[in-house]
């Protein structure tokens, strides 16, 4: 029998029905975009000794970031992604995560606050994070990192482009990375897994938003072959940076991301797959609320301070 959900994220889930949060895929985009940066947004924002507001020129104009660092420099450095299916999320919506994990993790996080489809579709997203991953590589010393301690790591559809970050720079020999970081990632369109079809009703992230993220996200149905878009469709993996793979037994991605934890292993990478089976979609969000949640986020941080 699966694991039943935490006691502390059902109560949780509670509150949120109670205040009418729809399903994702039930709302226009501007609707969906203000929801989630009322729903994540931290309200005071987390104390970390440095956060600064910078912005790099990427490919198509600025690309804001946002700089973290909660420890003496030289510290590793992770470039991360937010999630929000490639068509939420804001460096406030992210700040908290973000914030975590640079004192838990003991390291510089840079924050992307990449352009957002449907009005930027792939690959727009993707080469304003392999920009901020070349230009953190460059700067890392100026904000206290150490440019040869360098990470990639994102949440949902921000582990796939940081998968897909991380292959393309084994691809087209980029940055030397430490390490990829990818947390309950959307790792392709496919959906044809067990747990797509038996949490396809799973608390915070349905098949149909899944659906919908995809749509918005990928202008052809060509796109959805790329592995730069679904990487977990890539021929050859080897080369890639160790990983560790945060899964969730409560979400339809659980077995997408286990899957790619498996293909990273095959192809020689070394691997560290956490499962949490208690745990629905996006759980690293609750540390205020759930023990389980923040005891993640430790392992997480230790992941990051040494990785696989």
């Amino acid at each position: 029998m699966p694991e039943p959900l935490d006691d502390e994220v059902r109560d949780l889930l509670g509150e949120f029905e109670a205040a009418g949060l729809l399903e994702w895929h039930r709302l226009s985009v501007a609707s969906a975009r203000r929801v989630e940066d009322d729903l994540f947004s931290p309200d005071p924002l987390p104390e970390v000794a440095l956060r600064r507001d910078l912005a790099f020129e990427g490919p198509a104009g600025e690309v804001p970031v946002r700089v973290y660092r909660d420890v003496d420099p030289p510290a590793p450095v992770l470039v991360f992604l937010h999630g929000g299916g490639w068509t939420l999320g804001t460096l406030d919506s992210a700040d908290d995560i973000c914030a975590e994990l640079a004192r838990r993790g003991e390291c510089v996080v840079v924050s992307v606050d990449y352009r957002l489809a449907p009005e930027h579709p792939f690959p727009a997203a993707l080469d304003d994070a392999w920009a901020a991953l070349s230009w953190a590589a460059e700067t890392a010393e100026a904000f206290g990192g150490d440019p040869d301690r360098l990470q990639v790591g994102g949440t949902s559809a921000g582990g796939n482009l940081a998968a897909a970050t991380a292959l393309r720079a084994a691809t087209f020999d980029g940055p030397d990375l430490d390490h990829q970081l990818l947390v309950y990632p959307m790792i392709d369109p496919g959906l044809d897994t067990d747990s797509a079809d038996r949490r396809a009703d799973a608390p915070l992230l349905t098949r149909a938003d899944v659906e919908w993220f995809w749509d918005q996200y990928l202008r052809s149905p060509v796109n959805r072959h790329s592995p730069f878009a679904a990487p977990l469709r890539a021929d050859d993996l080897g080369g890639v940076a160790p990983a560790t793979v945060v899964t969730a037994g409560h979400d339809l991605l659980r077995d997408e991301g286990a899957a790619y934890a498996s293909r990273l292993a095959e192809a020689g990478v070394a691997v560290d797959h956490r499962n949490y089976p208690a745990m629905p979609h996006g759980f690293l969000s609750f540390t205020d609320d759930v023990d389980a949640a923040d005891a993640a986020m430790d392992e997480v941080g230790t992941a990051i301070d040494d990785p696989p």
